[in-house]
């Protein structure tokens, strides 16, 4: 009794512990108005839909049209990521949010003797246009927007694929309505660097910008990945400076085609993490605007003001959840929702609470759901644009994220920019050093995690009821048809279209392919066998981990 009456002593006599952000950006205990004296209204603010765009690119944010409800999905067969697409359609999504999975991403067959256990695990497989078929079917493509989140050297595959499709419904391709994620830099720093070497890496990402650019122009042809970049153990201010270095990469490799800088800009998305410091991720995103609208017309000289517009969508931060206790988490991710929705997201995915677990299941990927469409019609936190400026802490934290941002950016840029800095493996040296500083607070306890390293139930007691589970069936059954496919599909067919693309490929860097990857696609030719063909013709082995030959 001595034990508990001490520690509720404790308890009522206990202090904030934290003086700086998430990010280690010191804190004082009390912002006034000479934090911010240097600001001009106009000049580093304005009113939402104005330059810079710190409040939201657009004058009535919310009360024009709410940001787009998505939950990403992927897994067993395209037949059974398709039943989960329309429930979600019938729960009240606002979009679609496709993954694929491993062997589909490093482009290797699915009987690779690496992808044994991966195929439908972490995502759904989309080895041929079959597969698209079965994921689309009962799926009014005309009127969804789908988000198709392919970022390895297979994106203009998988965005091939969705073409055909469209074509074969009667509709126009220059009307799509969607977004391939196609940032191939990203993936090399999620443990594909084999299959993502920074060469080819560019000028697939590029193809696709150019042909969605002259082809699709209300497609979105690339999500600069930054929430991946997060992932990693990062910082805020390394989120945006990373990021919007690769960004640069592929607007420089796009502007060297001859593409004009405002053709395509307005098309340019970006992917960001929403984390578990509140005012940190707001501060962030606002400043992210501001710097990417600075960039644009200072730096590449675009004229067009949406050009200027940083588009964003918003994945909760997957590493931020806990196995523990998992329960908190439907915590964890209504705040990072909100500090989305405050910042001005255009495109927002909640994780489900068994993050750390297991890939949703129907009922906690409803529970994310749900968290969004509360905060939507319940909270009143979409009712006004950027409710929390002229906060003295919320702007003096913006202006130092831009500051930071800005450092890394410039260091980048010294070095030749994110090819360099990639090659160099500067970027992979910043990303160590920065997720051991934090896994350190924590195990000193300087970070709380709940659950984790206080607050610790020894004991825990099983709170997910079901959950998904990686089926071997599946497996077998996407790889049955694979076999299956290969027998029906026309060979000769495919033979020519593949050795159209290797003509393609050797007319060098700036020679756009994604026209010859679609007939192949059309053809059937698997995903291993098209990217692993393009690898051949600029140098690299079929197989990434150099296993198995090209079979043409």
């Amino acid at each position: 009794m001595k034990e508990d009456v001490k520690k509720i002593r404790e308890t009522y006599q206990e202090k904030a512990r934290t003086t700086s952000t998430l990010s280690g950006i010191p804190i004082n205990e009390l912002y006034r108005p000479e934090d911010i004296k240097d600001i001009q209204y106009e000049r580093d603010i304005a009113d939402s839909g104005h330059y810079p765009f710190t409040r939201g690119i657009y004058p009535n944010m919310f009360r024009g049209r709410y940001w787009t409800r998505r939950e990403v999905c992927g897994f067993g067969t395209p037949a059974h990521t398709n039943n989960r697409l329309l429930q979600q359609i019938k729960d009240g999504v606002g979009g679609l949010n496709v993954i694929v999975d491993m062997p589909t991403r490093f482009g290797v067959d699915v009987q690779h003797p690496l992808a044994e256990g991966e195929v439908g695990a972490a995502g759904v497989p989309l080895t041929s246009l079959k597969d698209m078929e079965d994921l689309t079917r009962g799926i009014p493509i005309s009127d969804v927007s789908f988000s198709l989140i392919s970022s390895s050297c297979v994106a203009p595959i998988v965005l091939s694929q969705y073409v055909i499709i469209a074509q074969r419904q009667g509709l126009d391709i220059s009307n799509l309505r969607g977004t391939i994620q196609n940032d191939t830099l990203s993936t090399r720093f999620c443990g594909m660097g084999e299959a993502t070497p920074a060469d080819l890496a560019i000028k697939i990402s590029a193809d696709v910008i150019e042909f969605c650019t002259r082809y699709m122009p209300r497609w979105n042809p690339i999500n600069v990945n930054l929430y991946d970049l997060r992932e990693t153990g990062i910082s805020a201010p390394q989120e945006l400076g990373f990021g919007f270095a690769n960004a640069i990469a592929y607007i420089e490799e796009v502007l060297e085609r001859g593409l004009k800088i405002d053709e395509f800009a307005p098309r340019f998305a970006f992917y960001c993490s929403a984390h578990i410091d509140f005012f940190e991720e707001i501060a962030k995103l606002r400043a992210a605007r501001r710097m990417w609208a600075k960039i644009m017309r200072k730096r590449f000289k675009a004229k067009n003001p949406n050009s200027w517009k940083f588009r964003f969508g918003i994945h909760t931060a997957g590493c931020s959840l806990m196995a523990q206790q998992p329960l908190n988490n439907i915590v964890r991710v209504a705040f990072e929702a909100m500090s989305a929705v405050l910042a001005g997201v255009q495109s927002l995915h909640c994780c489900s609470y068994d993050e750390p677990i297991a890939l949703p299941n129907e009922i906690t990927q409803k529970i994310a759901l749900r968290t969004q469409q509360i905060i939507a019609y319940e909270t009143g936190a979409a009712a006004t644009a950027d409710p929390l400026a002229g906060s003295y802490y919320l702007e003096s934290l913006t202006n130092k994220i831009e500051e930071e941002a800005s450092k890394i950016l410039k260091e980048i840029d010294g070095m030749g920019g994110a090819m360099q800095a990639i090659k160099k493996g500067w970027i992979d040296a910043e990303i160590e050093k920065e997720a051991l500083r934090f896994q350190e607070a924590i195990e000193k306890k300087e970070r709380i995690i709940v659950g984790v390293n206080e607050f610790v139930e020894p004991e825990e007691e099983a709170t997910i009821a079901e959950r998904h589970k990686y089926s071997s069936q599946a497996e077998k059954e996407h790889i049955d048809n694979v076999k299956r496919l290969r027998i029906e599909r026309n060979t000769e067919r495919v033979k020519e279209s593949i050795n159209n693309l290797r003509n393609e490929a050797a007319k060098g860097r700036n020679h756009n392919l994604i026209p010859s990857i679609i007939e192949a696609v059309k053809a059937y030719a698997t995903t291993d066998e098209i990217i692993g063909t393009i690898r051949e013709c600029l140098g690299y082995s079929y197989d990434p981990f150099e296993i198995e030959k090209s079979p043409f």
